[in-house]
């Protein structure tokens, strides 16, 4: 598996962010992006169960993350995410979130993920459409200052 790159603010997986997840992902190389994490209490709804919001958030990054297999600046922006809610998710527990590619060609994608309970439960799932990030944004994107790399 191949580490991902991290950003330094980013509410999932920013190392620096005092609020954040500090999710880490890892690629096959091929079409899957994978993370293992427990979600603290701090993040719930209702006691014991993590925030939908919160779900729905490490769908979007774990989901989106699929542009990146092969290339770290290949970067893609969510246009249409849709989460179904299986079952609670529980903080404190230890979770596998996977996404996986369904069709990247030209500036436009379509990838699927899930988040898998330590029982093999899909508690969570999310199909999304994915875009390139406009070339203008881009364009004044200064990695250094986004924090970008690959921690060790």
């Amino acid at each position: 598996m191949n580490k991902q790159p991290n950003s330094d603010y980013c509410f999932v997986c920013g190392r620096k962010n005092p609020h954040g997840l500090y999710v880490t992902f890892y690629d096959n190389g091929r079409n899957e992006v994978r993370a293992s994490h427990t979600i603290p209490e701090a993040y719930q709804g209702y006691p014991g169960v993590v925030h939908g919001g919160i779900v729905a958030s490490l769908l979007d990054e774990v989901v989106a993350r699929v542009a990146m297999i092969g290339d770290p600046h290949h970067f893609m922006m969510s246009v249409k995410l849709e989460v179904k809610y299986r079952h609670p998710v529980p903080t404190e527990t230890a979770l596998t979130a996977v996404g996986r590619i369904v069709k990247l060609r030209g500036r436009l994608g379509k990838a699927v993920g899930e988040i898998i309970l330590p029982d093999g439960t899909v508690a969570a799932e999310a199909a999304m459409t994915l875009a390139d990030v406009p070339a203008e944004l881009l364009a004044n994107t200064n990695l250094d200052a986004l924090g970008w790399y690959v921690d060790e």
